[in-house]
């Protein structure tokens, strides 16, 4: 009786670890197709995907509940993205999600500001700052002009302006000034 409860442990103990073994491996890829997706997702965190972030959104892809075209931010260049990744042929974007725009970032009119706060609480990248019946002001290398700040505001005094990141100003020239000293 001893010998078999002593072959019945070792055969739940091994068990267990062979499925320790093996949920942590799938476990590991499967986030790691999560990442990947994500990383190729504009990180708007605009949810006009229909998810609440891209995170959720890249899960979702990685599940097969959602298809690749359903992000307008990211356009046709993130869909071809991930069709190449998951093997898939790329599509055009679903426009029941939204329409592709230049990217943009959101200015606060500061004259019509009543410091209610309420885009503050509505922004998903904390690009806005401000407090109670103060003015606020983006933080515009942090917005990502998802225009989740725009409904709540209750007095319309945020503005979507299109801006283009991936343009590298040339720094200023100087000019040099001769001093004569005396």
């Amino acid at each position: 009786m001893i010998e078999s409860i002593a072959v019945l442990t070792l055969l739940t103990v091994g068990i267990a670890l062979v499925l320790k073994h093996t949920g942590s491996k799938w476990a590991s890829s499967e986030e790691s197709l999560v990442e990947e997706i994500n990383a190729r997702l504009p990180q708007t965190q605009c949810a006009q995907c229909g998810y609440p972030g891209c995170r959720p959104y890249a899960r979702a892809i990685a599940h097969g509940e959602a298809d690749i075209n359903q992000c307008p931010p990211g356009g046709q260049d993130t869909i071809d993205s991930l069709a190449h990744l998951l093997g898939r042929s790329s599509k055009p974007l679903n426009e029941a999600y939204g329409q592709p725009t230049p990217q943009q970032v959101a200015i606060i009119d500061e004259d019509r500001c009543i410091g209610c706060t309420l885009c503050i609480q509505a922004c998903p990248v904390d690009a806005i700052f401000g407090a109670q019946t103060q003015m606020h002001t983006v933080i515009t290398q942090e917005c990502t002009g998802c225009e989740l700040c725009l409904p709540p505001c209750p007095v319309d005094c945020i503005d979507l302006v299109a801006i283009n990141r991936g343009v590298a100003y040339p720094k200023p020239t100087t000019i040099p000034i001769r001093v004569a000293f005396p």
